[in-house]
């Protein structure tokens, strides 16, 4: 299993108990759909390795207890903390409507309502405070912010993001 083909789900940031059981803070508004996994990849040293759920449950709302087969005391635990744990791309739930996963949009075209094809996405840049569509217009880096008020309309059958910005923010990039 490739990292492209997986999503992040979050990381292991302590142990929970002397048998092995570990705690993960994931990165998702819904933990509950991830409360009854069978199994999950590990990043260990750059590579995704397998390992299989003995039982799961959620703590205190954010955080997934989890018992892994074959981990079975503190030493076995201890060698897991602060890895990252993903899952496969096809267990991700489908977003209907708007609301969009930021690696489906990567290559959609932005249409602003006002100023018409702005140029394709080519990144998310979500280091920032505001999420950022990172768009290329021939050759150009235009940055819109992924902001709820901006986006009028995702358009999956077409791969188009529609955009309504304030006047004159994708013209800043074009002016020499």
């Amino acid at each position: 299993m490739k990292k492209e083909d997986c999503f992040y789900l979050g990381k292991i940031v302590k142990k929970y108990s002397f048998k092995g059981e570990l705690l993960a803070k994931l990165d998702t508004d819904e933990p509950d759909l991830y409360d009854n996994l069978e199994a999950i990849f590990i990043d260990l040293r750059g590579n995704l390795v397998p390992f299989f759920i003995e039982s799961s449950q959620l703590h205190k709302s954010d955080l997934l207890r989890l018992k892994f087969e074959d981990v079975n005391s503190e030493e076995d635990a201890d060698a897991l903390i602060k890895t990252e744990l993903y899952l496969p791309l096809d267990l991700l739930p489908k977003l209907e409507g708007d609301k969009f996963y930021f690696h489906e949009v990567i290559g959609f075209n932005i249409k602003d309502k006002n100023f018409g094809t702005v140029g394709t996405i080519t990144g998310i840049n979500d280091t920032t405070a505001q999420a950022l569509f990172e768009i290329d217009r021939d050759g150009i880096e235009i940055l819109i912010p992924m902001n709820d008020e901006f986006i009028v309309k995702v358009d999956r059958e077409n791969n188009t993001i529609e955009v309504d910005t304030p006047e004159g923010l994708i013209d800043l990039y074009l002016e020499e």
